[in-house]
């Protein structure tokens, strides 16, 4: 009955929630760029380009040995494009928060100087 206690414990932690829910989310996340960016930005921007390159079938481009080359460039562009779009969203979301004030600064207590001053002064009392 121990480890069933001591796993309960370990679930209901808030780590463990925190991470699930990012998890979730991370996910959820994943797959609105991925839409995005297959959907909205790919042909928007990369079919046009694609084309004027005339390499129309990027991951079927292959060595005589079977390497699968074009596979891997398309990999790589995907990679790159859904890292910008994640950049430019994170960049957005960023600037649409709230900018935090800063805390007032604590008022400037006395100096060492001015300390051994005071003292000074008392001792001549």
């Amino acid at each position: 009955m121990g480890m069933i206690s001591e796993f309960k414990d370990f679930i209901a932690k808030g780590n463990a929630m925190d991470l699930a829910v990012g998890v979730i989310i991370g996910a959820a996340f994943g797959a609105i760029v991925n839409s995005l960016v297959s959907d909205v930005i790919t042909p928007a921007l990369l079919n046009p380009a694609l084309k004027a390159a005339q390499v129309e079938n990027l991951a079927e481009l292959k060595t005589d040995g079977g390497i699968l080359y074009g596979k891997f460039l398309a990999a790589v562009i995907s990679f790159l494009v859904i890292a910008f779009v994640i950049f430019i969203m994170v960049k957005a979301i960023n600037s649409m928060k709230k900018k935090e004030e800063a805390a007032p600064a604590a008022p400037a207590g006395p100096t060492q100087e001015e300390l051994l001053i005071q003292i000074r002064d008392l001792l001549k009392k």
